[in-house]
């Protein structure tokens, strides 16, 4: 509920109070005039000891009752201020003690209990008191006035703390739903922040398996066309072929990049078609094994960027002279995609940071497969991507 909801169900809480308390102000008023056991001017006199009473609460007594908590000085004086009218006047008249019904949950609403439990002993015991004391009555009247002082308090004492431990629990209660609220928040909060990191860590990813390794290649294809310029002018045309199919690609991996959608090599094309075209700008084998099929979309980006990390990396480790293979292997509940070559080979166990191996790994594991990398030095290289893939029933 919000503040200004809270505020509003307050306020109309507390004309209900102030409509109760006028409510017994006046029945009390009307009481100690209409009252046929005492004489007219005893029951002026006790009811003029009332008036005050009422700019009394108004100026005071609600402020007091609003507060958070209320302030105990100030409670003290207020009740002892209202005491000081509503003793005398109900031992004059008896018919005043019907006040006690709006003074003792003032009592319980603005002091602590063991404050309060002392005001309503007061508010419940001197009238009857100051009332034998002054008026002499019969000994069944004084009994009869005594033992229904004395059932008000038990009742007042209950009813009133059990009030406050209601206040006691919703205050608590109120506490925990600020904690929660701020929990909830702070739950938002993180959980946007993970979703900002692990947007910006799929970005670095994709750009890292697009762009940066398309960039590589053509770094490399720009080194073999310097080296074969002045002695092999076909080879340097197809690597200047290379270097423009490459370039393309790059281009359309980025607008793909930025409208969201599958890879530029996929779009419209199969896996091994997409694989094909790789493999032939990294001057690598393809070799499909098994019953060629149409996959879902996870498996089958997992296994085209798994291909161009693996492919990056071979001729960026083993040279331009390193003979590279790519095997696709389809099976009935497994999709194996395997790049070797034999190189000069490396310590898997030493590589530290960089996306690569590590993205290669995390794309994996986000379709519920494995990436295993075998290598030694002087042995090559083979990265193997295990994918389950379900069949794909087509339309």
């Amino acid at each position: 509920m919000s503040d200004a909801a809270s505020a509003y169900h307050w306020e109309r809480s507390f004309r209900l109070w102030d409509t109760y308390f006028a409510l017994i102000w006046v029945a009390t008023s009307v009481s100690v005039l209409a009252a046929d056991h005492s004489d007219p001017p005893v029951r002026a006199v006790a009811a003029a000891l009332l008036v005050p009473l009422v700019p009394l609460y108004v100026v005071v007594g609600r402020r007091l009752i609003q507060g958070d908590p209320p302030d105990q000085r100030r409670a003290i004086g207020y009740l002892t201020a209202a005491l000081a009218l509503v003793l005398p006047s109900a031992v004059l008249v008896g018919e005043t003690r019907l006040l006690a019904f709006a003074l003792i949950p003032q009592c319980f609403m603005t002091l602590r209990l063991r404050s309060a439990l002392v005001a309503v002993a007061v508010v419940n015991l001197v009238p009857v008191a100051g009332w034998a004391l002054l008026w002499w009555p019969s000994g069944r009247d004084v009994a009869f006035n005594v033992l229904f002082s004395l059932v008000s308090l038990v009742f007042s004492v209950a009813v009133g703390i059990w009030i406050i431990r209601i206040i006691e629990q919703s205050q608590e209660r109120a506490e925990l739903i600020a904690e929660l609220d701020a929990s909830r928040h702070e739950i938002g909060r993180l959980s946007e922040a993970h979703g900002a990191l692990a947007e910006r860590e799929r970005l670095a990813r994709e750009i890292h398996d697009t762009l940066a390794q398309g960039f590589t290649s053509l770094v490399m294809l720009i080194q073999a066309v310097e080296a074969e310029l002045d002695h092999d002018l076909p080879e340097a045309r197809r690597h200047l072929r290379l270097m423009d199919e490459t370039a393309r690609q790059n281009l359309a991996e980025a607008r793909a990049l930025v409208a969201g959608g599958a890879p530029a090599d996929l779009d419209g094309a199969s896996l091994p078609n997409a694989l094909g075209r790789l493999a032939a700008r990294h001057d690598a084998a393809l070799e499909v094994t098994g019953p060629v099929r149409m996959l879902p979309a996870g498996p089958e980006v997992v296994a085209l960027r798994a291909c161009q990390e693996a492919l990056a990396n071979a001729r960026k480790h083993a040279g331009s002279s390193a003979t590279v293979g790519v095997s696709l292997v389809y099976a009935d509940a497994m999709l194996t995609v395997s790049v070797r070559d034999d190189g000069p080979g490396f310590d898997p166990a030493a590589v530290r940071g960089g996306y690569g191996l590590a993205g290669l790994r995390a794309r994996a594991v986000e379709v519920g497969g494995t990436a295993e990398v075998r290598s030694a030095h002087g042995d090559g290289t083979v990265v193997t991507v295990r994918l389950p893939v379900v069949r794909r029933e087509t339309p």
